[in-house]
C-alpha cells in the first residue's frame, strides 16, 4: 500500500466566480442586486479538501444558454475566427492516442501525453512528434503496444507517417517530449519521458534515430513527465531537468481504502480515482552534459532534487532574472511550485517562496499542470502562467524584477472563465501579429464521470484563447461555432509554431484516447512579421537553447526567449517569431547568446525568415 506522506494544508479562502464569456447563466441562490459578482461568487465557494488534487473549493455549476456546462459551450454565432483543425486534411488523423482503460480507474491512465514540434531533417520545415501512452495488457506482452507517431511535413499542408522508418516508436508508456541537439552536431534530438525507462533518440541526420538513453545514463525508471534541457553552467554543452510525479507501482494501485482516507479518492463527494495527494512523489533529476555521450547526476549537489517528494509535471529552463544564467521553473500538481535560481557556480537557490511563484496570491499551493513563459507586456520581464485544475483560477504571474512575481490573474481579467476548466498545455504566441503576446490553454478532465455529475464542467472541454490588449487586458477570444475554439477536445500537450512557414503561428494538441488536432492560424489580420533560425558558437549550445532576443519595431521592445519543454510535457517552435504590427522595417535586433555574448543584427527584410549565426553579428560592449 502507498504511505501517506505529510503535505502543506491549504489556506482556506474565498475566490471569485464571474465568467468572462458569451452567452451564459449561473446557477446561483437569488441575491441582492447590489451584490457585486466576486462577493457572490465568494459566497458560493466552500473550503478545498485535503486529498486528491488541489482545488479552490467548490463552486455553483455554469451554464451556457443552452444549458451545456460552460467548458463544452459558450460558443457564438458569430465573431473572429482565429483557427481551424485541419488535423483530417493534414493526415494526422491515422494516428490514436491511447492510455490505461476507457474507465480511468487509476491516475496513471488520466494524465496524458505532450507533442513536440521539430525539423528533425533540417528542411527547414516544421514536423510533428506525438507521445502515445500504453495499456497494462501491452506492458505485459498480452497485446500490442500504442505507438508514438513521427509526422514528416511534406510542405503542402499535409504531413507523413514515418515513425517506423525513424525508429522513434517508443512502445513504452510516453508521457513527454522535449528537443534538443544535446551533442552539438547541429541535429535535434527527442528526449521522450515515460511511465518506467525514458528514452533518448540521438538524431542520426538520414532520417533515423537511435536510443542512447542507458549508454548516455539518463534512462532513469518508474514516473517522469515534462523534461526540459538547457546549459544552467553555461560550458556550452545542454543539460537535461526531468520532474518526477508519483512513484507509481502497477501491482498494488491505489483505490478507495481502508489505507487511504476517502477523501483522497472523492470529488465532490463522488468516488473518483486516487491521487495525487496520499501517494508517495517521484523524486527530480538534473543531468550534467559531460560531452562525450554521457551525462551525470547533480541533482542533490545542484540543490533541485525535490526531497519534498512533490508531484512534478512540466518544467522549463528559462532566465526569469535577466542575469544570463538558466534558472528552472517546475509545475507541481497540488503541491507548491519550484523557482530555482542560478548561482552561477553549478547550484541553485531555492527562491519558490520568496518569488512568490510557490503559490498563488491566496497563500495556498495549486494542482500546476503546465507552463506559459512570455513576455506579455513588452518591458522585458519574462511572466508566467499555469494552468491549474477545475474549481480554481489560473494564475499568471506578472514578473516586478529580479524573479520576485505577483498574482495578477485577477487584476489583467483572465481569471474567472478559467475556473471550471482543467487546464493542461500552454503557450504566449502572437497569433495576430500585433506585437502583444496572447495566451493558449486546451484543457480535459481526469475524472472520466464528470459528464455525470452536476459539477459544470465536463470530461472533453474546449481550448481557452485570450487576447493581449497591450499588456493590460487579457480577454477571452469568443468559441465561434464550427471553428477550432469551439472544438470540446480531451487535451493534454500542446505545442505551438510555425508550421507552414507563413508567418502566423499554428497550434498542435495531444488529446488524451484521440486523435491529434491542428489548429491552423487563418486570422485575418494583415500585420507583419519576422522570425529566426539560431545558430550557436563554439561556447553556445548549436541550437542556441537559452538565447534571448530583444526586437525594436513601431517603437516597441519585444522579447523572445529560446527554450525546450514548458507547457504540458511539449516543446514549441524553437525559432524566435515576432508581430510587428503594421511596421514595416525593424529598428533593432539584439541577441544575448548563450555564452554571454551580445550581438546586434541587420534586418533587412520583413514577413520571412532569417538565420543568425553567432559571432557574425555587431558585438555589443558588455556595461
Amino acid at each position: 500500500m502507498y504511505p501517506l506522506i505529510q503535505l502543506p494544508v491549504p489556506t482556506r479562502f474565498l475566490l471569485a466566480l464571474a465568467l468572462l464569456s458569451v452567452g451564459f447563466t449561473t446557477l446561483l441562490p437569488a441575491q441582492n442586486p447590489l451584490e457585486s459578482q466576486k462577493e457572490r461568487s465568494q459566497e458560493g465557494a466552500q473550503p478545498p479538501a485535503h486529498g486528491g488534487s488541489g482545488t479552490a473549493g467548490v463552486f455553483p455549476p455554469v451554464y451556457d444558454a443552452a444549458h451545456r456546462p460552460i467548458t463544452a459551450g459558450g460558443s457564438v454565432k458569430s465573431g473572429p475566427i482565429v483557427f481551424e483543425n485541419i488535423a483530417v486534411k493534414a493526415g494526422l488523423t491515422t494516428w490514436h492516442h491511447q492510455m490505461g482503460s476507457p474507465d480511468k480507474r487509476f491516475i496513471l491512465e488520466t494524465i496524458g501525453s505532450g507533442v513536440a514540434l521539430l525539423d528533425y531533417d533540417n528542411d527547414g520545415w516544421l514536423d510533428i512528434y506525438l507521445v502515445n501512452g500504453s495499456t497494462e495488457p501491452a506492458l505485459s506482452g498480452k497485446s500490442p503496444s500504442p505507438h508514438a507517431a513521427l509526422f514528416h511535413n511534406n510542405h503542402d499542408g499535409t504531413f507523413t507517417d514515418v515513425t517506423a522508418k525513424a525508429g522513434v516508436a517508443n512502445d513504452r508508456w510516453g508521457f513527454g517530449a522535449a528537443v534538443a541537439d544535446f551533442d552539438n552536431d547541429g541535429w535535434p534530438d527527442i528526449y521522450v519521458t515515460n511511465f518506467g525507462k525514458n528514452r533518448l533518440y540521438r538524431n542520426n541526420h538520414d532520417g533515423t534515430f537511435t536510443d542512447v538513453a542507458d549508454r548516455a545514463g539518463v534512462s532513469l525508471g518508474n514516473w517522469s513527465t515534462g523534461a526540459t534541457w538547457g546549459d544552467y553552467d553555461g560550458d556550452g554543452k545542454l543539460d537535461l531537468f526531468v520532474p518526477g510525479y508519483v512513484h507509481y507501482d502497477l501491482k498494488s494501485q491505489a483505490e478507495s481504502s481502508d489505507a487511504i482516507p476517502l477523501s483522497f479518492c472523492q470529488y465532490r463527494g463522488v468516488k473518483v480515482l486516487c491521487g495525487p495527494r496520499g501517494l508517495p512523489g517521484e523524486g527530480d533529476h538534473l543531468f550534467h552534459n559531460n560531452g562525450d555521450g554521457t551525462f551525470a547526476d547533480v541533482s542533490a549537489k545542484a540543490g533541485v532534487a525535490d526531497k519534498s517528494g512533490y508531484y512534478g509535471l512540466s518544467s522549463v529552463f528559462v532566465d526569469v532574472n535577466g542575469d544570463g544564467k538558466l534558472d528552472l521553473l517546475v509545475a507541481n500538481d497540488s503541491t507548491p511550485n519550484y523557482l530555482y535560481i542560478n548561482n552561477g557556480d553549478g547550484t541553485f537557490d531555492d527562491q519558490s517562496y520568496p518569488s512568490g511563484y510557490a503559490l498563488n496570491k491566496e497563500g495556498r499551493e495549486t494542482a500546476s499542470m503546465g507552463i506559459a513563459v512570455g513576455d506579455y507586456r513588452n518591458n522585458g520581464l519574462l511572466d508566467i502562467f499555469n494552468t491549474t485544475f477545475s474549481d480554481d483560477y489560473k494564475p499568471l504571474y506578472r514578473n516586478d524584477g529580479d524573479a520576485n512575481f505577483t498574482d495578477v490573474s485577477y487584476d489583467t481579467h483572465i481569471a474567472e472563465l478559467t475556473i471550471p476548466f482543467l487546464g493542461w498545455g500552454t503557450a504566449f504566441l502572437d497569433y495576430d501579429n500585433d506585437g502583444w503576446k496572447d495566451l493558449l490553454e486546451v484543457n480535459g478532465h481526469v475524472y472520466r464521470n464528470a459528464d455525470a455529475n452536476s459539477w459544470g464542467t465536463t470530461w472533453a472541454q474546449r481550448p481557452l484563447l485570450f487576447h493581449n490588449s497591450e499588456g493590460k487586458r487579457i480577454e477571452p477570444v469568443p468559441a465561434v461555432e464550427g471553428t477550432a475554439l469551439a472544438d470540446v477536445l480531451t487535451s493534454r500537450g500542446l505545442a505551438v509554431g510555425d508550421l507552414f512557414n507563413d508567418g502566423r503561428m499554428d497550434a498542435v494538441i495531444n488529446n488524451i484516447d484521440a486523435t491529434p488536432s491542428l489548429f491552423r492560424n487563418i486570422d485575418p489580420n494583415k500585420n507583419h512579421w519576422v522570425a529566426f533560425r539560431l545558430i550557436g558558437g563554439p561556447k553556445s549550445p548549436k541550437d542556441a537553447i537559452g538565447a534571448t532576443l530583444y526586437l525594436t519595431a513601431n517603437g516597441s521592445r519585444q522579447r523572445a526567449d529560446i527554450f525546450s519543454g514548458g507547457s504540458y510535457a511539449s516543446t514549441s517552435d524553437m525559432r524566435p517569431h515576432f508581430g510587428i504590427g503594421t511596421a514595416t522595417t525593424v529598428e533593432s535586433l539584439e541577441v544575448h547568446w548563450p555564452s554571454g555574448l551580445v550581438e546586434q543584427f541587420p534586418v533587412p527584410a520583413i514577413d520571412r525568415f532569417q538565420t543568425l549565426t553567432e559571432g557574425q553579428g555587431k558585438p555589443v560592449p558588455a556595461k
